[in-house]
């Protein structure tokens, strides 16, 4: 099923799990500046993820350095004691993965009631039946092509699929009535790919290394993000 995204605009979220840390609100800055949509925040716990990373009081120190909203990822079990610190530190959006949850409803509650958009995140070979009866809570799903908790991943082709069933059910449900939900995809995307990401019904593309490594020669990033932004654009 194709994308019924009529706008032909597509968002692009740098992930700074791949930036410099040693320079992360010049990082920041720089991405804002080349037309990034909004900054991609991945949290891993070494507990849900075989990896450790940043916590809610770097959210908050790049905070100022961004007018965009901040899309928090959250890669860590249990989850709804950390919800609220996300929310304090500046987060617009906070997903987070229905495995790490032992009330999946109570969670995207509490996220909205702290103010903040919210979401599920399902990995590769998660069933879209968590999705069945929280559609009126979700204001974004995130699909991962790629396992959580590693970047540099290769995209996982076979996820394709679930992002168009997934893409049926928000058109079905915004159809009868319900609200607007955003479609992301994080994991491995790229120039190579970027156009069939969207061709599947992603309306959100999270890349990481693919902006953060290839820098202008000039340190800013705004040619491989108009050059995203074009291929996904040229479905």
């Amino acid at each position: 099923m194709a994308n019924t995204n009529t706008s032909n605009s597509y968002l692009i979220a740098p992930s700074i799990l791949s930036a410099d840390f040693a320079r992360l609100g010049e990082e920041v800055r720089n991405v804002l500046a080349a037309g990034a949509d909004w900054i991609h925040f991945d949290v891993m716990d070494n507990h849900y993820v075989p990896n450790l990373t940043i916590g809610p009081m770097v959210c908050q120190a790049i905070r100022p350095h961004v007018q965009i909203p901040i899309d928090v990822h959250l890669m860590v079990e249990p989850v709804d004691a950390i919800i609220p610190m996300f929310a304090k530190a500046g987060a617009n959006f906070i997903t987070f993965h229905p495995e790490a949850s032992a009330h999946i409803d109570r969670s995207l509650s509490l996220i909205r009631e702290h103010g903040c958009k919210a979401g599920l995140v399902l990995n590769p070979a998660t069933p879209l039946s968590c999705l069945e009866y929280v559609m009126d809570k979700l204001d974004m799903i995130l699909l991962k092509s790629g396992n959580p908790g590693l970047c540099w991943q290769k995209f996982i082709a076979s996820t394709l699929g679930k992002k168009q069933a997934v893409r049926k059910l928000i058109d079905a449900h915004k159809q009868a009535g319900g609200q607007d939900i955003w479609l992301e995809v994080d994991g491995g995307a790229n120039l190579s790919n970027i156009a069939e990401i969207v061709q599947a019904g992603a309306d959100t593309v999270v890349a990481g290394s693919a902006v953060f490594g290839a820098p202008d020669a000039d340190g800013g990033y705004s040619g491989i993000i108009s050059q995203l932004k074009t291929k996904a654009a040229s479905i």
